[in-house]
Formats: structure tokens, sequence, C-alpha cells
């Protein structure tokens, strides 16, 4: 393998030293070098509008100015950047701005744990945890779930290709069918009580059940508040621990910090990432009820759990969850695209498309296989940066920062709507 010189073709150092496993930059072939609030930039000066906030690690924007101005300051000051988890000032004034923010206003009280820097980091912690606490081993999740890539999180994740990578067994884990999975008018959460009621129903009494109230990488599938409400009970009345994966949908992607306070209910474990960190720097909590915190010291620990960039951009990022504004602007962006992604669906029948979602987690699942593809390669020769998501890519996902102004959407629904046209004119095509 030789190393590319810098005359080589675009993308080609990336294609010769880089594995495999690459996947985003296969779906966005161009080398970027700028990116600002809701905009990025390649080398051939190419401007692209993102609908993809870094797999929502971006619910602020690129290079927020005030959050990089604060980790400026703290880099010039020689502020601390590893600690492992030793106490910083960094980390104290998160922790208080998180209670005097998000917790105390909310009636909420948890204990916060820095688990490692990824989301996959937070639910394998919340299963241990759960383990330890309940002293059983099997975790119930639900079809469609993705909760990330390590063997604990793959075990409670429906997707059969991720699954697979695992190279291994998956145990201690048992799937069951998610809100609408059987059907519009049928409550699957009957057949999950029906499984932990009958003694011969095979299914041994869980330490936890774990879900997204919205399924982001499963299809944009969104558990209803009753469903949501009717969850808690039962696992309230079973003695069964609840746990809500937040790493995607929270830090305001519905609409509310967290994902589950329109339903009211208070999980025993809560996993949060991805924006947690601000700036998109590394950070993960997991949030627990004070009674279950009985972990022995260093039980569960990790090198990089004390990112002191991430609680400074962190910091600053919970000012926008001082008041309700960030929150309502929130939800009238969203109801725009709901609206504008309806009247597509309307205009073009033929392309058999469902509109999913709410708040900026939005999206159009298409029933022709390869749709959501094709549509997503079409908007980025438009200068659109979107994905897909579902077990079988059927989805095209609308997911931008947060902080998007009103033109910006409407200039990447513009492109989607010219997108749709053309591959309503030319299904083929494209």
């Amino acid at each position: 393998m030789k190393l590319m010189n810098p005359e080589q073709p675009l993308l080609q150092v990336f294609e010769t030293m880089e594995s495999e496993v690459r996947s985003y930059c296969r779906s966005f072939p161009a080398v970027f070098v700028k990116a600002k609030g809701y905009r990025l930039w390649d080398t051939a000066q190419n401007e692209y509008i993102d609908f993809f906030a870094g797999a929502g690690a971006l619910n602020y924007g690129h290079n927020h100015p005030a959050m990089k101005q604060k980790l400026i300051d703290y880099l010039q000051n020689d502020g601390v950047t590893h600690s492992l988890d030793m106490a910083t000032e960094a980390k104290e004034r998160f922790l208080r701005r998180f209670w005097s923010v998000i917790l105390e206003p909310r009636k909420m009280e948890y204990k916060v744990m820095f688990p490692g820097p990824t989301g996959t980091n937070s639910v394998e912690s919340a299963l241990k945890l759960a383990r330890k606490v309940t002293g059983r081993t099997t975790v119930i999740g639900f079809t469609n779930a993705f909760h990330g890539m390590t063997l604990g999180a793959l075990a409670v994740t429906g997707n059969t290709f991720k699954r697979q990578g695992a190279g291994v067994p998956l145990h201690h884990a048992v799937s069951m069918p998610y809100d609408g999975y059987l059907g519009k008018d049928i409550d699957s959460l009957d057949y999950l009580e029906s499984y932990l009621n009958d003694s011969g129903s095979g299914v041994s009494k869980p330490a936890a059940i774990i879900t997204e109230t919205i399924q982001g990488e499963g299809g944009i599938n969104v558990a209803g508040v009753k469903w949501l409400q009717r969850l808690e009970r039962i696992c309230k009345d079973n003695g069964i621990l609840l746990i809500v994966d937040d790493v995607q949908m929270g830090c305001g992607r519905t609409g509310t910090f967290f994902s589950f306070e329109q339903a009211g209910i208070r999980p025993d474990l809560v996993c949060m990432s991805k924006s947690i960190g601000g700036y998109g720097l590394p950070m993960a909590l997991t949030l627990i009820r004070p009674e279950l915190d009985i972990w022995q010291p260093g039980e569960h620990n990790g090198t990089f759990r004390g990112n002191n960039l991430a609680f400074v951009a962190a910091e600053e990022a919970l000012r926008y969850w001082e008041n309700d504004i960030f929150a309502k602007s929130i939800e009238s962006k969203g109801m725009l695209v709901n609206r504008f992604l309806n009247e597509l669906v309307r205009l073009h029948p033929e392309l058999q498309g469902e509109v999913r979602g709410k708040g900026l987690m939005q999206g159009i699942a298409f029933a022709i296989p390869g749709m959501a593809e094709r549509l997503c390669k079409a908007v980025f020769a438009k200068g659109l940066i979107m994905e897909t998501s579902g077990t079988d890519s059927e989805v095209a996902k609308i997911m931008p920062p947060l902080t998007i102004d009103e033109d910006g959407l409407r200039a990447g629904l513009h492109i989607v709507k010219e997108s749709m046209r053309e591959l309503y004119e030319n299904p083929e095509r494209n």
C-alpha cells in the first residue's frame, strides 16, 4: 500500500488507507474543509445545507460562536483538558448548571454518571447497573431499536445487519414489538404484558426494559404518549427498571430537552450523549435515580470520561434551556417541516411515501425499495446533506441543527422538493 500524493483524485487517499468499514463518506463524496451554523463547504468551494447534524451530535450547529469562544478562552488559560474523573472546575460548573437549568425546574432527581464519551458507553453502563441493582440478567428491548455498537448495546438492538457484526452470540436480551409494530390498532404492550405474566412464556423477569421514544436509526418510529405511560406502569408494577435511551432524541430534538417530557414519565435510568457535548465534542451522561446508585468506586470507568472541553461547551449550550423560547422555536420549525413533507407526499403519491416523526426529527418512509437512498443522493448533488434510516434504509431523514433559521430550513426543503419532483418524473434515472 502506497500513501497517495496530494495530486490524487478526490477521496482516493481515504479509499486507499481507510478501512472498508467507513460509511458516511460513501454517501457524501466530498472532502469538507469548513463548517458554520447549518452550512458546510468542501475543497471545491461547494456549499451544503446540513440536514444531518452529525447524526444528532450538532443540535446547536457547527462552530457555535459563543461555545467556540468559551473553548478558546479555556485553552488559552491552560484549563485542564484531560482529568479522568478527577474534580475540575469545568466539571463543577457543568454539574451546577445542569442541575439548575435542567433537573431542578423539571423536579427531577438524578445522580449524574460520566460513563465514557459515547452513547453506547452510556447504554452499557445503564444495562450493567440495572443488572447489578436487580440481580437479574435479562433485558427487554424492542423491534427496530438501535442502542449502540458494543456487545451489550447490540444485544438489545434490533437491526440484523448490525447484530451480525458482533461475531458472537448476543445473549440475555429479548426483543418485543415496539409501538405500532403489530399494526396501528394493536397495542403491542398487551403482547409484552402477557409474556411477563405467563410463567410458561419462556421469558424470565427482566432487570430492565430499554426503549427510545422515537427510533431514529430504526426508521423514525414514534412511540405514543399513552404507550410510554403504560410501559412505565408495567415496569413499576413488576419491579422492572425503565431505561430511556435519549442519546439522539435528547437535547431538544423532539422539542423538549428530554424526549419523554411530553409523556410525563420518569425513567429510572436515562442515557444521553451526542448533543449533550454542545459543540460536537465527545461526552455522555447516564442519569440514575439516587437510590439505584449502588456502584462501587471504579466499578465502571474509562480513560476519557472527563472531557473538560465538552463540559465547557455543554455548560454554554444549556443557555438555550433557561426559558422556553428555544423549545417553542423547535416546535414551530417542526410544524413547518411536517406541513411541507405531507404536501410532498400528497403531490407524489406514486412514490409511496409516508411522513413520520416530530419536532426536527422527521422524514419520509418509502414503500419503494431504494427510493430513500436515491432521494438522498439527488439532494446531495444539489447541495443538501441528508441521510437515510430504517433497517432497509427506507426513510429519508430530515434532522437539521435545531438552531437553523427558517430561511435555511426552507432552502433545504426546497432542494428536497425539487429532487422529489425529479424522482417522480424520472424514477429510474436517479
